[in-house]
């Protein structure tokens, strides 16, 4: 398996293809919105020539009014990679969320262990009512989820608490038992950087672009179908154009806003992939594509035995 990881508009999807078209790939997305049909711009979503150049999975999976977690990307993933090994196909898995990445190649604790109906409930009343204090305990049981877990994630900080007081054990320590114990790929990780003010340009302009094709229109669209605003819809980019339409802020700043939170998910997706030891990096603002595929397809080989292309 070939991972293309990163932040957001570096360069990650081209990458993957020009990998996938060497290799004789096939991409499985591993972006937590691109799994919603009809959330197409919002997303970046392969466009539908880049997915007659290569294969591509995990792409328009459920509606945004159904729920989908990292369990369930990595029972969807596992079985299109099942798929494409029986081609005899490379699985390119290509996305920004860490977490989904972590969950299929290392394994996961979820969907079913250290579950209890009544201590979810009371940690969720907590977290409502003193949300600091919730985290701080985290914080306490198991800093390295804390680490990596958003102040503001109620979901994660209360499911790990609760997993906690369940299982006797951090949920981190019990994740790496878990991928030790079940580890099933044997993943070649490309990670792809750019200078800071490069990645930055790189961002707004993708902003700019997505507003001009018409992601208000998007917006407004699903907002019809889906008008209690389900978590989907409140992902990067569709929160803040949902809170124009309501009329909360000006079109200026619901633009500027996205820009500047996509630029803070940039870094937080630095932050998170950097952490793993595995990543071979490359900065496209010293290399340009080519170079990069090339080395990368030499290493790729190499991994592989020296298997040559299809």
């Amino acid at each position: 398996m070939v991972a293309v990881v990163g932040p957001t508009a570096v360069g990650k999807s081209e990458m993957a293809l020009r990998i996938a078209e060497s290799l004789r790939g096939e991409i499985i997305s591993a972006d937590s919105m691109q799994v919603y049909a009809g959330m197409d711009i919002g997303t970046a979503k392969p466009s539908r020539a880049d997915r007659q150049r290569v294969p591509h999975h995990l792409l328009d999976v459920v509606t945004p009014g159904d729920s989908f977690n990292a369990a369930d990307y990595t029972e969807t993933a596992e079985k299109a990679i099942a798929g494409i090994l029986e081609r005899e196909n490379l699985p390119c898995v290509v996305g920004g969320t860490g977490l989904y990445v972590h969950a299929l190649v290392d394994g996961f604790l979820f969907p079913q262990e250290g579950r209890d109906s009544d201590i979810r409930q009371e940690l969720e009343t907590r977290f409502a009512e003193e949300p600091e204090a919730v985290f701080a305990e985290l914080k306490t049981v198991d800093p390295a989820a804390a680490e990596r877990i958003h102040p503001n994630d109620a979901r994660r900080i209360v499911r790990a608490l609760e997993v906690y007081r369940v299982m006797g054990e951090p949920i981190s320590r019990l994740q790496k038992k878990k991928a030790l114990e079940e580890s099933t790929y044997c993943p070649f990780f490309v990670g792809l950087k750019r200078e800071r003010q490069e990645l930055y340009e790189r961002i707004n302009r993708r902003v700019d672009t997505m507003f001009s094709a018409g992601l208000v229109d998007e917006v407004r669209r699903l907002r019809t179908l889906y008008p209690k605003q389900p978590t989907a819809l409140q992902a990067l980019g569709y929160k803040e154009v949902w809170d124009a339409l309501e009329g909360r802020w000006s079109w200026e700043e619901a633009v500027d806003a996205v820009k500047k939170r996509t630029r803070r998910y940039a870094k937080r997706q630095l932050s998170w992939f950097r952490r793993d030891g595995r990543i071979r990096w490359f900065d496209l603002s010293q290399q340009d594509y080519a170079t990069v595929t090339s080395t990368v397809i030499e290493a790729i080989q190499a991994a592989r035995g020296g298997s040559t292309s299809a």
